[in-house]
């Protein structure tokens, strides 16, 4: 029987499930594809149910050669339009989800069987998802491994037995957390310079050595080892030094930086994929409205990303800082962005910003970052946040959150010259004055121009000929399409 992929080499794409984790696998997806590949991208019943509620009921229909599934994530069913709990979700998808990933390989190969379309022949996980390394050695296939974040933080990670024999971790006792321990520089993590405890993997950062986040991701971290290979949303210029390092904790694999992915994917040529998306929240597109009413380069963006939450009085502090500037503003603000409640912003604050301010609750944001208004982002340094501000040339105001963040934001703000740290303790007049020193300021002026160099170096390294390029196709040729 025919089929309209016949030929085609087939990847099945597997995210953690979450919006910071699905969108660089989704990028990755759609670059596999201009390649040539057939793609099936596995989601959760949980996620594919919001993305059917955000984009629209026909958003999922895929096309011939690029494909959705689902698998339960074995979690108990909920209607909230928000992010499941983390280590809930990672206990879970550990012990829940390799019998019905499996089944789902097995129906996939059932219909490569009659021709419908090709039998798959090598796998693509999130570093998280590691059952699916499981899985890759019951059906013979290769597997690639995706590190969704910085490779400075997957290094970070790599090391901690190591940070354990020099006593540096676990902490003592929760006073450890206060007491100025953790700016202890670390000196012991080849590859890497002025790095301090605070800056690594929060998920690390424990009194408790059985904690459960602590060892998941230990734990995944070990079993990466039986991959087939680890690829890294960056590139050279960035981060060669950390991918290097790398290479001698894992000397059995294939490691490669293949990104940025939004500078990849912004010289790919125009085709039908361009309709796939990954938000599951309703994109506001109004705001871009609005930004083509302010001048060029004057606009603050300001997002946390889909998990980071704080308290009332630090979201007071944000919006005031931010009122005080007097600096136009668009403000995407989750319906859960603060613990416990509901956002709500007093009326003086509405009155006051009423012709300055945006605000919106979700929104696309590589159209955000790319139009000629924005002039600069506050933002909580995740890599997917961090990636599309350099590939856009806009330079940032650091507040991490947790996980890979503070690691992100130490690298932007000492290393690469693109960002300022804003304490964790927020106040308002210090928001105020670095809004005003990013948008107008000397320091912010140099950023600018720094975070427009590492743009261009991006977009060579992902032209024809460039190390992201050539990685890409080295990973395809020799790892993917190599049969085990």
């Amino acid at each position: 029987m025919g089929s309209v992929s016949e030929g085609k080499p087939h990847a099945v794409l597997t995210p953690y499930p979450v919006q910071g984790h699905i969108n660089p696998m989704m990028k990755l997806a759609k670059l596999l594809h201009t390649r040539g590949f057939h793609i099936t991208f596995v989601l959760t019943d949980f996620n594919h149910k919001r993305l059917l509620k955000s984009r629209g009921s026909s958003a999922l229909d895929g096309l011939p050669d690029f494909q959705f599934k689902t698998i339960p994530d074995g979690l108990p069913p909920m209607d909230a339009d928000v992010t499941q709990d983390i280590p809930s979700l990672c206990d879970s998808t550990q012990k829940n989800c390799l019998i019905p990933y499996c089944n789902l390989l097995t129906r996939l190969n059932e219909s490569a069987s009659v021709g419908l379309i090709p039998r798959v022949n090598c796998l693509v996980s999130d570093v998280s998802m590691s059952f699916t390394i499981d899985a890759a050695e019951q059906f013979g296939v290769p597997i690639v491994l995706l590190w969704p974040s910085s490779a400075a933080s997957c290094l970070g990670a790599a090391h901690y037995h190591s940070l354990v024999e020099k006593g540096l971790l676990p902490l003592k006792d929760e006073s450890y957390f206060t007491n100025g321990y953790l700016d202890t520089v670390i000196d012991c993590i080849p590859g890497m310079k002025d790095i301090r405890l605070k800056d690594l993997a929060s998920f690390l950062i424990t009194t408790d050595p059985n904690d459960l986040m602590l060892d998941f991701v230990v734990g995944v971290m070990d079993r990466a080892h039986r991959a087939s290979a680890i690829v890294f949303n960056t590139f050279d210029g960035f981060e060669s030094e950390e991918v290097n390092a790398l290479s001698s904790v894992y000397p059995s694999l294939s490691l490669h930086a293949i990104g940025p992915f939004p500078s990849f994917l912004n010289q790919a040529p125009e085709n039908q994929l361009v309709s796939i998306g990954s938000n599951l929240w309703k994109e506001e597109t109004e705001c871009l409205e609005w930004l083509e009413t302010k001048k060029p380069g004057s606009v603050v963006y300001v997002n946390f990303g889909s998990i980071t939450t704080m308290s009332r009085e630090q979201l007071f502090e944000l919006a005031w800082g931010l009122a005080n500037s007097k600096k136009p503003f668009l403000w995407i603000i989750r319906p859960d962005l603060v613990n416990g409640g509901s956002v709500i912003l007093s009326s003086e604050f509405v009155n006051e910003t009423k012709d300055g301010g945006f605000i919106a609750s979700w929104c696309p944001q590589e159209q955000v970052l790319n139009h000629q208004s924005i002039g600069g982002f506050l933002t909580h340094c995740g890599w997917n946040s961090m990636t599309e501000s350099v590939c856009a040339g806009v330079p940032m105001l650091c507040w991490p959150f947790f996980a890979d963040q503070p690691m992100d934001c130490r690298y932007a703000c000492t290393k690469w010259g693109i960002g300022m740290e804003i304490d964790t303790n927020v106040k308002r007049e210090k928001v105020e004055k670095l809004v005003n020193e990013l948008m107008v300021g000397e320091k912010g002026k140099k950023m600018k121009e720094k975070t427009m160099e590492w743009k261009k170096l991006a977009e060579e390294s992902t032209s024809f000929g460039g190390s992201s390029y050539i990685n890409l196709d080295k990973v395809i040729k020799e790892v993917m399409l190599k049969q085990k």
